[in-house]
């Protein structure tokens, strides 16, 4: 038979698929699997109809077969088959797919029409890795067979041929290896076996193969006491893939053992999962999904080369590896798989069409996280606590990232060490726990627990009882600042001027200190020069002399942070708080001070505003500027 050539702009087009449109090559076996199991599909979608359909259900097959001498690759089902007609059809036609034209005559049957072939593109990826494909086929119901073969672009030819059963064999002649490509790889059986256990496990239909195993031979009726046992390999033709993935079966029916060692097996993780989660959802966008929240953090989790995302399955078949597009970077640590046969692909199955469906997904799977997280914490408060320990610095990147976009989102989740026992408390139960009279949430900033609660900020608020936030984390201001409030209350840091409430009395006591220390403070900020912004008479000190705030938008926690980051450098240089020496006139430092400028005695008074200030900054965690002439400013006061 003369050779006929392709339609649509063949060779072009051709050239396009073979060269540009997938990213792998390896691809091409998914593509072939896929095609053979819609070719089964249609068989047993007939045998609900047709009488003449007696092919068992229990029969249905797709075979994989490697053969090395004659270096092909053939990829056998014994599905419903193709007429002449429909090969010149299908195969003739680049981009003609019989599958979508089949799903589209059993629109609005979702039970029968999962078929997973959208473009008739798929089967020419075989030209990727094959040089010459042949395909023998025979229609359901008939007795003549047909031969497909083509080398590519050039053209086709369709004879008739002899074929014992129904269904079709693709036969793909693989290229022979060169410097950049072994080809070889592809009459592996290892190699196939791992392609197939990759993109196409879950195919519903059982995938045969011949593999090589290891088994123990019969020990002989005579052998001695001292018999060690014999191995031998054997050829056997197993079923190489799951078919029934595990998010499709009921949650009742799978055991949490199960769930752990699929975790491990297909994400790498020594440890089970600290949490499992199985949702599904049908509406707008079916889909079912499997999510596991790791139990310790990855090694490279905070570096760039971390990449997050889902699998991604169409009907049963791997399109994405990790698919970022399904979770926000606030829970990124999340693994897992999605599966929805409601994906718009594009003409390679590699990547998505638009984004739609996925944001759909994204939004209720975001929901079912958060909403899992919460009950974890309500219900085992341990292992909860074990998740904050390993993602917890997550979510305060999360609450702070894009301008507080997924801070209602977060903020329920978030969990603080307070000044009640020590212990870990959500905003939630520290609110639930204020008395009536308080009015904001109070935290204060440091390096640690212990050093929070020696802070003299703090000795005010904790005298009325009042529970604090103890900060101890360089994002957790930002996180502050982010939220500002929750559930009606606002966040306040002890060192805020207006973080208690005051009488007009005590507002009145205060501006009177304030007018009869300014000769002190005048003097002390004359002293300090640009070291200070202010000193002022505190509002937040209860017995101790000095403390070190900020004034404006950074706060000295803020500046701490950003020294940190690259030396602190910028074009601008160092980024500072503006600093304020905060001085309490009842204590017995203020009173030496005054006596001392009151007496004459400036130079003695101007040593008291140094050590001041360098006590401020200690406590406050600031670096000294030269510890050695503190040291001698410190001993010369001794004397």
């Amino acid at each position: 038979m003369a050779k006929k050539q392709f339609k649509a702009e063949s060779k072009r087009l051709m050239d396009l698929m073979i060269n540009s449109i997938y990213t792998h090559k390896e691809i091409f076996l998914r593509e072939i699997i896929s095609n053979a199991s819609d070719a089964i599909d249609k068989l047993a979608y007939l045998s609900l109809t047709d009488d003449s359909v007696t092919t068992k259900r229990s029969d249905l097959r797709i075979t994989v077969t490697p053969d090395k001498a004659a270096r092909t690759l053939t990829v056998s089902d014994n599905g419903i088959g193709m007429t002449a007609a429909e090969l010149e059809q299908n195969l003739g036609t680049i981009a003609k797919s019989g599958s979508l034209q089949f799903k589209a005559e059993l629109e609005g049957d979702k039970d029968k029409s999962d078929i997973i072939g959208q473009f008739g593109v798929g089967f020419y990826s075989a030209f990727m890795v094959a040089d010459e494909v042949t395909v023998l086929t025979r229609r359901h119901g008939e007795d003549t067979a047909h031969c497909w073969k083509s080398s590519g672009a050039d053209g086709y030819t369709i004879t008739e041929c002899e074929k014992a059963e129904p269904g079709t064999d693709v036969i793909m002649r693989i290229k022979e290896d060169t410097g950049d490509e072994h080809y070889g790889e592809y009459l592996e059986a290892s190699r196939l076996q791992s392609l197939i256990k990759k993109y196409s496990d879950y195919i519903r239909h059982p995938i045969r193969m011949e593999v090589e195993d290891y088994r123990q031979k019969e020990k002989p009726e005579d052998a001695p006491e001292d018999y060690k046992p014999e191995w031998e390999t054997v050829v056997e033709e197993k079923t190489v893939n799951s078919m029934v993935p595990l998010w499709q079966r009921p949650r009742s029916k799978v055991k949490q053992e199960e769930y752990d060692a699929f975790y491990r097996e297909k994400f790498g993780d020594w440890q089970p999962p600290l949490a499992t989660v199985s949702t599904s959802s049908e509406g707008t966008v079916t889909f079912k999904a499997l999510l596991f929240i790791p139990s310790s953090t990855p090694y490279d989790f905070y570096t760039r080369e971390y990449e997050k995302g889902l699998q991604l399955y169409s009907s049963g078949v791997l399109i994405m590896d990790k698919c970022p597009d399904l979770l926000p970077d606030c829970f990124r640590f999340v693994k897992g798989v999605a599966d929805s046969p409601d994906f718009s692909l594009n003409i390679s199955r590699e990547m998505l069409q638009h984004d739609r469906q996925l944001k759909i997904i994204a939004a209720a799977l975001e929901k079912k996280i958060k909403n899992e997280l919460l009950k974890l914490m309500k219900d085992d408060r341990e292992k909860y606590e074990q998740f904050w320990a390993a993602f917890g610095r997550q979510l305060k990147y999360g609450v702070v990232d894009n301008y507080g976009a997924k801070k209602e989102l977060l903020q329920d989740l978030l969990l603080f060490t307070t000044s009640k026992e020590g212990k870990l408390s959500s905003l939630a139960e520290y609110v639930e726990r204020m008395p009536a009279e308080q009015e904001h949430i109070y935290y204060v900033c440091a390096g640690s627990a212990e050093q929070a609660a020696r802070l003299p900020q703090v000795e005010r608020v904790a005298d009325r009882g009042w529970e604090l936030l103890y900060l101890t984390e360089e994002a957790d201001e930002f996180v502050m600042n982010a939220l500002r409030e929750v559930s009606g209350k606002q966040l306040k840091s002890v060192s805020d001027p207006d973080a208690l409430p005051e009488t007009e009395e005590e507002k009145a006591r205060q501006e009177k200190q304030a007018e009869d220390a300014k000769p002190v403070l005048d003097f002390v900020k004359e002293t300090l020069g640009d070291r200070i912004k202010e000193a002022r008479v505190s509002k937040i000190l209860k017995t101790a002399p000095v403390c070190m705030t900020a004034d404006g938008p950074m706060s000295l926690e803020m500046e701490k942070y950003f020294a940190k980051m690259e030396g602190g450098s910028s074009p601008m240089g160092p980024m500072k708080a503006e600093h304020v020496l905060e001085l309490n006139p009842a204590a017995a430092p203020f009173a030496a001070l005054k006596s001392a400028l009151d007496g004459g005695d400036r130079d003695r008074a101007a040593k008291y505003a140094e050590v001041l200030y360098h006590q401020a900054l200690l406590i406050a965690g600031l670096p000294i500027e030269d510890p050695a002439a503190y040291t001698e400013l410190v001993c010369s006061l001794m004397n």
